[in-house]
């Protein structure tokens, strides 16, 4: 049975990795990444970073990953604001309220979206990320668009982002904050949507035989590689427990305390 287990991950050639509590803990590497991601190169496969976080552009991402001994392009990642901009480019929207990080906001006027921070009259749209820069004139704006019954997406459902010290509020709860004061919820465009999965698929040109992603949330990472119909592997070091594993509909193929794990067992 362990062998045959073995032999499934052996036979994957295009990795999607989450990012924070899966390859790494704010400015900590974990230990056994690097060697999996030349493992990966090893075998002539691919890796993909796939992130809910739309506090930070491709860009930010390039230079931290650079930081902590990761080289990296443009090509090797997908984020939830790039899922976001595919949804709003198939609108027709007259203005955007980008409700996030000044990233998340020139992200969407570099695709060429009609974006705006203040409120206008035209305003037919609210798109939310996860925004480390939140100030209550932003929540209150937000009721105000959400009064006036214009369509509200967001990027990502995470209840929380993971620290060094512990978690704080993503885009899941600041959504769930503004339900309890408007009775309105947003359409969730990241994990757990397999849009993200699917491009990397599309893009790369593997199968979803040869496809895996590794997350540690269930609800976003397991359930986009679920709802994508490709492997996924369920790892302890961010999020996610075992606890978690046990309650929840949503199952992984896999199970590993961390990525150093995963590595050890496709060595073999």
């Amino acid at each position: 049975m362990e062998q045959e287990r073995i032999k499934i991950l052996k036979n994957k050639r295009l990795f999607l990795l989450d990012m924070d509590g899966t390859i790494y803990l704010d400015n900590d590497l974990f230990d056994g990444t690097l060697d999996f991601l030349e493992y990966v190169k090893s075998i002539g496969g691919r890796y993909i970073f796939l992130t809910n976080n739309s506090s930070k552009s491709v860009d930010k991402y390039i230079e931290k990953l650079e930081s902590l001994g990761i080289k990296a392009d443009e090509r090797d990642f997908l984020t939830s604001t790039n899922a976001t901009i595919l949804y709003l480019e198939n609108k027709s929207y007259k203005k955007i309220y980008a409700l996030g990080t000044t990233s998340f906001k020139e992200q969407l006027r570099e695709a060429g979206l009609p974006v705006t921070d203040t409120l206008e009259d035209d305003v037919d749209c609210l798109c939310m990320g996860f925004d480390t820069e939140l100030t209550f004139k932003k929540l209150e704006d937000a009721c105000i668009l959400l009064g006036r019954g214009v369509d509200y997406i967001a990027t990502n459902p995470d209840w929380v982002c993971p620290t060094w010290y512990g978690f704080v509020p993503d885009c899941g709860s600041v959504a769930e904050m503004l339900y309890n004061a408007t009775q309105r919820r947003p359409t969730f465009i990241g994990k757990p949507q397999p849009t993200m999965a699917l491009l990397a698929m599309e893009k790369t040109g593997y199968k979803k035989e040869e496809t895996v992603l590794l997350g540690d949330r269930l609800y976003t990472d397991i359930a986009c590689g679920v709802n994508a119909g490709i492997s996924s592997i369920f790892v302890l070091s961010g999020e996610g427990t075992m606890e978690d594993v046990e309650k929840s509909d949503v199952k992984p193929e896999f199970i590993y305390e961390n990525i150093r794990g995963i590595y050890s067992d496709l060595i073999k």
